[in-house]
Order: C-alpha cells, then sequence, then structure tokens
C-alpha cells in the first residue's frame, strides 16, 4: 500500500512538471538560418500542434505551418514552427504568426556575419514524434551570450501554483482532521469493541466448559 501510495505522488508530481515545461516560455540563443512554409498531415502528434491560424478552418487534417530554422552559438540546431494559438490554450494569444515570420526572416544570416536573436518559445522538440515548439517572439540581441532577463512570468506563476498547492493541502488537512479521523477512529473503536467482546464471550464459554469437568481435571 505504501508503494501505490509513492508511485501516486510521483506521477502526478511528474505529470505536473511536465505540464510546466511544456507551457511555460523559454528563451534560446541562436541565429536565423532559414524560414519556409510546409504543408503538415496531422497525425497522432496533432496534439502537440497549435490551432489554424485566426479566421481559417479548423477542420482541416492538413494546413500550411510556418517554420523557422536556427543554429546556436555551440553548434547545435534548433527547428521552431511558428503557429498562432489565439484564444486557445496555451494563453499566449499570439494572434501574429504572419510578422513573427517576417520578422525572423529579417534577420536571417550566416556564420560568417551571424545576428543572434532571442527566440521566446513554448513546447518541445522530439525528433521521433516530429514535435516542434512553437516561437512566440524573436527580437535581436547583442550575442550568443546576451542575457535571457529573468522569467518573472515564470517565477509568478510557479509561486501561484505552489501557493494553490499548499492552501489544498491545510484544507484537506483540517477536512481530514475534522471529518475522516473522527469516523476512521469510531470504526477501529468498534473493532476493539468487538474484538474485547468475542475474546470476553470465549472466556465465559471456556469457564463454562470447564464446569462439566471432573473436579481433579479442573
Amino acid at each position: 500500500m505504501v508503494y501505490v501510495k509513492w508511485v501516486f505522488w510521483v506521477v502526478f508530481w511528474l505529470f505536473w512538471a511536465a505540464f510546466f515545461h511544456y507551457t511555460l516560455p523559454q528563451t534560446d540563443i541562436a541565429r536565423v538560418t532559414d524560414t519556409y512554409e510546409k504543408r503538415i498531415d496531422f497525425g497522432e502528434n496533432s496534439i502537440f500542434w497549435a490551432s489554424p491560424d485566426v479566421g481559417n478552418d479548423g477542420t482541416l487534417a492538413n494546413r500550411d505551418v510556418f517554420f523557422i530554422q536556427t543554429v546556436r552559438a555551440n553548434g547545435s540546431t534548433m527547428v521552431y514552427r511558428n503557429e498562432d494559438t489565439g484564444w486557445s490554450w496555451p494563453p499566449y494569444f499570439k494572434f501574429d504568426t504572419s510578422n513573427l515570420q517576417a520578422e525572423a526572416a529579417d534577420q536571417k544570416s550566416t556564420a560568417d556575419a551571424p545576428k543572434w536573436v532571442a527566440i521566446k518559445h513554448y513546447g518541445w522538440r522530439n525528433e521521433f514524434l516530429s514535435i516542434f515548439p512553437n516561437a512566440v517572439g524573436v527580437s535581436p540581441v547583442s550575442g550568443p551570450d546576451a542575457p535571457k532577463g529573468v522569467p518573472w512570468v515564470n517565477i509568478i506563476i510557479l509561486v501561484l501554483f505552489g501557493l494553490v498547492v499548499l492552501g489544498a493541502w491545510r484544507l484537506w488537512r483540517r477536512f481530514r482532521a475534522k471529518r475522516i479521523d473522527p469516523v476512521v477512529d469510531s470504526i477501529e473503536s468498534g473493532f476493539d469493541a468487538a474484538g474485547d467482546a468475542v475474546n470476553d464471550g470465549r472466556g465465559r464459554m471456556r469457564r463454562w466448559l470447564d464446569t462439566w469437568k471432573p473436579k481433579h481435571k479442573r
């Protein structure tokens, strides 16, 4: 039973860690090497793609998606999709996909004359599942070591989440102390009383049976 409880809490906190890691904004410093548009047929990974641009048909099985190719200072590559989030989840309220694509295209550069940009995004990159993080902002920076700034949004959201969890935990403790623990104690007391009664009954039965034995065997 203890193992089941630990497994439950481990899965619970892993879920929330993955949720926040996917949803909260992150910033990468890189240079844009290319921007392009590609027709995507959505399959089992459709949950990791945003909804169509605001005003477009949302029932299509495929659509054109903008992409931004980048290279980081260490030489590793990263490809971002560029999709509107609109009014859906996560709540970035992004409606400027075409403008962002134009800004990214204007920042294209080569290794000999690099232009470094800070790419704000959310999501994961997974080659096996064809998952791409969604870029929500592109801004020029001084170089590959430019500061990314303090992630105030992430800090505020995580602090608020911690306060909600703490409040829920305290409410649960109070509810358990007032409602559940007395019932459990009552049930345990009933079992103890029943056990004492059974033991007392067995003792009386044994004493009554002993009266049938010869006096020298009692």
